[in-house]
């Protein structure tokens, strides 16, 4: 029951993407182009998602555990660190760049895009490539050692 569960949740979240037109990297690429022929039509997607974001996450924070019985890990409040900040930045650089995300790229794979392919590949890699940064440990001066006298 739980892979049809998933299966339904992907496939009403590819649907959505697919219907709004996130898909599709000219609509985004109009909606960021403020100074030149803007697409606002985004704005409300967005706008949509923040309303539905916001019940999820306040109706989430009263339980434990996950509808399909997971324990239910939210992030930390008020938490803005340099690693948030920088994966921000990269993302909303690549997205304004390619005109596309992580779920319509995968959605786009569907369709046989080549270019979504490419993202979805060099996706891939800089996950592969922050997994490895983040496993080696940053070197850290040792710690003084602190003499003790006896007595």
């Amino acid at each position: 029951m739980r892979p049809f569960i998933l299966f339904i949740a992907g496939l009403v979240f590819g649907v959505g993407l697919y219907v709004s037109g996130m898909n599709q990297p000219s609509k985004v690429q109009g909606f960021l182009d403020i100074f030149g022929s803007w697409d606002p039509s985004l704005a409300f997607v967005m706008a949509g998602a923040v309303i539905i974001g916001f019940v999820a996450f306040s109706l989430a924070r009263r339980r434990s555990r996950t509808f399909l019985g997971d324990e239910l890990r939210l992030p930390p409040m008020g938490k803005i660190d340099a690693p948030l900040v920088a994966g921000g930045f990269i993302f909303g650089v690549g997205w304004g760049l390619s005109g596309i995300c992580p779920g319509p790229g995968i959605l786009n794979l569907g369709f046989f895009d080549l270019p979504a392919l490419v993202f979805v590949a060099s996706m891939a890699v800089g996950m592969l490539i922050e997994r490895l940064v983040v496993a080696v440990p940053s070197a850290k001066p040792a710690a003084k050692p602190q003499i003790v006298p006896d007595g």
